[in-house]
């Protein structure tokens, strides 16, 4: 159930930064996020057996798991450039980013050297059954998971920072992340511990170790709640204004139809209204809605002299409708 919840969050959270991405190509700190979250999106698919089963059968014994950590490596390393990008100049971010780029490379290059010349038959065992003793193994998941820690901490300690600065929802949206980040290093320090106890020929419990992988996937997902929250708070509040200028928008008609009729000068738009363009399209709503609101104004102006002759608390309490019928059937405008 956890990996299903996994795979669906980073489906929306992946879709909703290439939106946004698409609008603002571009944004260096929005394209650092994109891409760590599309690392993210690629390497979980790898992770059941069954994915990474068909993968090797593809590219051979092993290459799921290296290109898995390559790309988890790599996530973590597009998270450090967020925050290098953002707090920093252009220039200044992109040569920290680079510099920050050597560390990355040494480490890729050193888990792929190492399941490179690990024989095929360990290549294919999976985490809780690695033969640790082989040196090539312990080294390919010690250094990934000291990689890891060492980026998400440091992406910990920035997130920490400006959680405490920002505000609701962007603050809630950090503190989430950052809870996620937090559970991130932890387990990948603990993990990192199981290595090198089980290269030294300890063994570990396997129901430990299967609880250290549930809590990896509880902090991932908690971590891609924590990116996608801004965005998704946000697009509510757009979703609510959206639908109530559509529904005032619908309650004009009446009224604006009148109007409309009688003051066809007025209109801002000179289009014949249809059935087809009667409702407003998702994009267009708001043009629509206030277009419609100053023409019913101007329209109102025009017929004010005529307002105190009908009674302040009788025009309030008629809906626009009825209001727009009675001036025309009392004479107070020519339709």
């Amino acid at each position: 159930m956890a990996v299903i919840a996994i795979g669906v969050v980073l489906v929306m959270a992946l879709s909703w930064k290439l939106y946004q991405l698409a609008k603002a190509p571009e944004d260096s700190p929005l394209r650092a996020v994109t891409l760590c979250v599309a690392c993210v999106g690629t390497a979980f698919p790898l992770g059941p057996r069954a994915g990474a089963q068909a993968f090797d059968s593809l590219a051979g014994p092993g290459c799921a798991k290296l290109l898995q950590n390559v790309l988890l490596l790599a996530a973590a390393y597009w998270l450090m450039c967020f925050y290098l990008y953002s707090v920093s100049d252009r220039r200044s971010g992109r040569s920290r980013a680079r510099w920050e780029a050597l560390p990355l490379a040494v480490a890729v290059a050193t888990i792929s050297l190492a399941v490179l010349t690990t024989p095929a038959s360990v290549r294919e065992h999976v985490y809780e059954t690695q033969d640790m003793s082989v040196h090539q193994v312990a080294i390919f998941y010690l250094i990934a998971g000291l990689y890891l820690v060492y980026a998400i901490a440091s992406a910990l300690r920035w997130t920490w920072r400006y959680a405490r600065m920002a505000t609701r929802p962007l603050a809630t949206g950090l503190w989430l992340a950052a809870a996620g980040m937090a559970g991130m290093v932890a387990v990948c320090s603990v993990r990192a511990a199981f290595v090198v106890i089980r290269w030294r020929g300890s063994p570990i419990p396997h129901g430990l170790t299967q609880i250290v992988n549930l809590l990896l996937l509880l902090a991932t997902l908690l971590f891609m709640i924590g990116v996608s929250y801004p965005g998704v708070v946000t697009r509510i509040a757009a979703l609510r204004i959206w639908w109530r200028h559509h529904r005032l928008y619908r309650r004009l008609q009446p009224l604006w139809t009148l109007l409309h009729k009688a003051y066809p000068e007025d209109a801002l738009n000179r289009v014949p209204v249809s059935r087809w363009t009667y409702h407003p399209s998702v994009r267009g709503v708001h043009r629509r809605y206030y277009r419609r609101v100053i023409e019913c104004r101007d329209g109102l102006v025009r017929i004010s002299p005529y307002l105190a002759d009908l009674g302040a608390h009788d025009v309030g309490q008629r809906s626009p409708a009825a209001f727009a019928e009675h001036l025309r059937t009392q004479g107070g405008f020519k339709v």
